[in-house]
């Protein structure tokens, strides 16, 4: 029998899921089992629980065969324990280092109390985090061991139930149980507090409570938020029928008011339009269970009980405006300046957006307006195909429009048709975020395609990450993300890690990346034209060399390879062809002599094709240091370098995902020396580079089929139901087949 069964409830936290159950198989004190109740979660959840149950006996897995909720779920996984304690967890918190092993010396010294309260620390989604206010109370407990009786302040204690550890015997004899509905942790803690004879506190953070931007069900508004109420009458339903628990109700009443009056002030929760509803609520709830010696507490929360039990809504109402108007005087007036043209913009875009969508019309965009590329374009090319009557229109910057193919409709940003194409539009299609001031109208569908497998971090992870994320605002990008309807993943990783840096409410599409199709179909005679156009010789090995931008060296660029001496070190029969990162296109790093090198002919400067997938297909090898490029070239299935002589001062300016030098598709080269042996010794393109590019293929390019962009035409545009993609990358033809066989 364990000492602690640690119960998790997992319900459509597949991003943080990893990081909840490493916290727990990685404390310090083993003697414990994880019950990991799968709540029937439609993402990837229940696949990871299988995983870890797989690696560690210690993991059990309950599937559910329906949802069922929170309190449900956790009753499913306490039927199932065998501790002496039981410890529930969210599956988006996780515990902190050596947690289980202080519960347990806390557990002896206090001779098995029934509950063991201890401490958390709150964590906010754009990175600040907070102690709670339990600290004072649990520090003053000491060593005693208690009752609530006797010590009523302890009735403050945060309302949750993953700061305990609870005596499994007393939990059974007592026939606790969580609710159906929001609040459930309500009733269950207080219940369980009046009846403990002994109660200990534990003055260590136990938990890191993540406070999610979305997602969380307590701070999704609703009328679900009225589950509050049908969860305390049953707590005061239990207390009126036990004489011996009389003490208890001014106390505990005190305390549902509370909670109540901190629900109804939250706009997060409770409508503007179900205040007066909910209030009503109060007000019955008060007349019903008002214990005759109840005294409201001094202060605000004393004078908003005694309106309940003597005023209608308006009072109340009136009450709280005030305040607000105080904090508003206090603050001062905003100022709001704007230019006529401005208004004039804004005022045409609001009339085309009270015209009817136009079911027909689709609006497409990449790389902040730059060109037609990438996913939306490959999109666009099918839908021409597959969806004709959808007419699609892209938005392109002005000094961008020669690059635009012929027969390509285009609108300019900023212009009176950009307005009337962005209100009137049923589908947008864009790889990164449209600009704020645009408003997603219902019935509008946006299909976020994302730029690549991410392997730095992105979104609210770069929150941590103040060098990263200069000149730009996580909280406005994520604004900005919660237009998102539908994300594209290729892989299951791009999944979690989608779900974790946009905390926003959209859903994922594992479709493969469509400008990746391409590269899975790999047309021999489009890599042969695209060298010829190039002007690389026939027969000639590609190495493209695709390095990506610093965070940590301002304006981004760092040399970190001299490449005249990279190109004369490859030798006769190689082309060396270079593929700067696109924000550095414009850059110093042009003026660093590569654009000399590229006119002296000792390299090919291919930075400014539009296409990098004509130059994947064009090349034999990549060479590159931490960009996404490498995670698409793996459809090709040819040998990739990575060049990793920086690889801690990215990662600890930018952030990673993962050790890329640990889990590379190839040989991994610590410095210039490593490298050029690498080549001299045809050791690039050995059995260990191709074993290592099996496994990394596996992986990454596991939705990439050749059929992404037909699979969002059909779904989106079509309403036709596809079946995901197979999950193992196809096997192409040879690379050196594939790219020499028209040369």
């Amino acid at each position: 029998m364990p000492r602690f069964s640690i119960i998790v409830p997992v319900f459509k936290v597949q991003g943080f899921l990893r990081e909840c159950i490493d916290s727990v198989l990685g404390q310090s004190y083993p003697d414990f089992e994880v019950i990991a109740v799968d709540d029937r979660s439609p993402d990837g959840c229940g696949a990871i629980l299988d995983e870890y149950a797989e690696r560690d006996e210690r993991v059990r897995v309950l599937h559910l065969p329906e949802n069922v909720g929170l309190g449900r779920a956790r009753n499913a996984g306490l039927a199932e324990a065998r501790g002496d304690y039981v410890l529930f967890l969210d599956s988006d918190d996780h515990y902190t280092p050596g947690l289980l092993a202080a519960v347990a010396d806390r557990l002896k010294s206090a001779e098995d109390p029934d509950i063991l309260v201890f401490d958390h620390v709150r964590t906010h989604w754009w990175g600040r985090g907070g102690p709670s206010d339990a600290s004072p109370l649990l520090a003053a407990a000491g060593q005693d061991v208690f009752s609530l009786r006797e010590s009523p302040q302890y009735a403050h204690l945060f309302l949750v139930a993953w700061n305990k550890a609870y005596r499994r015997a007393f939990f059974q004899e007592h026939g606790l149980q969580y609710a159906p509905g929001l609040y459930e942790d309500a009733p269950v803690t207080y219940r369980s507090m009046v009846l403990a004879d002994r109660i200990a506190c534990l003055n260590r953070i136990g938990v890191e409570y993540r406070q999610r931007r979305q997602g969380a069900i307590t701070r999704t508004p609703g009328r679900r938020h009225f589950d509050i109420f049908p969860q305390y009458e049953g707590l005061f339903a239990f207390l009126e029928e036990r004489d011996d628990l009389a003490w208890a109700r001014p106390l505990l009443f005190e305390r549902a008011l509370d909670h109540m009056l901190f629900v109804i002030a939250r706009e997060d929760r409770v409508t503007p339009s179900d205040r007066s509803a909910f209030y009503r609520e109060m007000r019955s709830f008060h007349r019903t269970h008002c214990p005759e010696d109840f005294i409201p507490p001094d202060g605000p929360r004393g004078t908003e009980m005694r309106l309940l039990a003597s005023s209608p809504y308006v009072s109340y109402a009136a009450l709280r405006g005030a305040r607000g108007l105080r904090r508003i005087a206090g603050a001062g007036k905003r100022r709001t300046v704007g230019r006529a043209s401005a208004a004039a913009q804004r005022a045409w875009y609001v009339a085309q957006s009270r015209l009817p969508l136009d079911p027909r019309l689709a609006v497409y965009s990449a790389g902040h307006h730059a060109g037609v590329h990438g996913d939306p374009a490959a999109i666009h090319a099918k839908a021409r195909e597959l969806a004709p009557h959808i007419r699609g229109v892209w938005v392109v910057r002005e000094d961008a429009v020669d690059s635009v193919p012929p027969g390509i409709d285009h609108v300019t940003p900023g212009s009176r048709e950009y307005h009337a194409v962005m209100a009137r539009a049923t589908y947008w299609v864009n790889n990164v975020n449209w600009p704020g001031s645009l408003v997603k109208r219902p019935g509008q569908v946006h299909v976020h395609t994302h730029q690549g497998t991410p392997l730095k971090y992105m979104g609210a992870d770069l929150l941590d990450k103040p060098g990263a994320r200069h000149g730009f605002s996580v909280p406005k990008m994520l604004h900005r993300a919660d237009r998102w309807d539908l994300s594209l993943v290729a892989n299951r990783h791009s999944e979690l890690v989608w779900d974790r840096a946009y905390p926003c409410h959209f859903t994922s599409l594992r479709t493969g990346s469509p400008r990746n199709d391409v590269l899975v179909e790999q047309p021999a005679e489009h890599g042969a034209a695209v060298r010829a156009r190039l002007g690389i010789p026939a027969g000639n090995t590609v190495v493209l060399y695709a390095p990506t931008r610093r965070d940590y060296r301002r304006g981004g660029h760092v040399d970190r390879i001299d490449l005249a001496r990279f190109a004369a070190d490859l030798g006769g029969g190689h082309t060396l062809v270079v593929r700067l990162h696109p924000t550095l296109a414009t850059g110093t790093a042009r003026g660093l002599g590569l654009a000399d090198l590229h006119a002296r002919g000792v390299l090919v400067d291919a930075t400014d094709e539009p296409h990098v997938e004509d130059l994947m297909l064009a090349s034999d090898v990549l060479v590159t240091d931490y960009s996404a490029l490498m995670f698409d070239y793996a459809n090709l299935d040819r040998p990739i370098v990575v060049h990793a002589d920086d690889w801690g001062a990215y990662a600890a300016s930018r952030g990673a995902y993962f050790d890329i030098t640990a889990e590379a598709p190839g040989h991994v080269s610590r410095s210039y020396r490593e490298l050029a042996w690498l080549f001299a010794s045809d050791t690039w393109q050995d059995e260990e580079s191709a074993g290592l590019r099996t496994a990394f293929r596996e992986r990454f390019c596991e939705f990439d089929d050749g059929r992404a962009a037909e699979r969002v035409v059909r779904t989106v545009l079509l309403g036709e139901k596809t079946p995901e993609p197979r999950t193992a990358p196809a096997v192409p033809a040879p690379a050196t087949e594939r790219a020499h066989s028209l040369n």
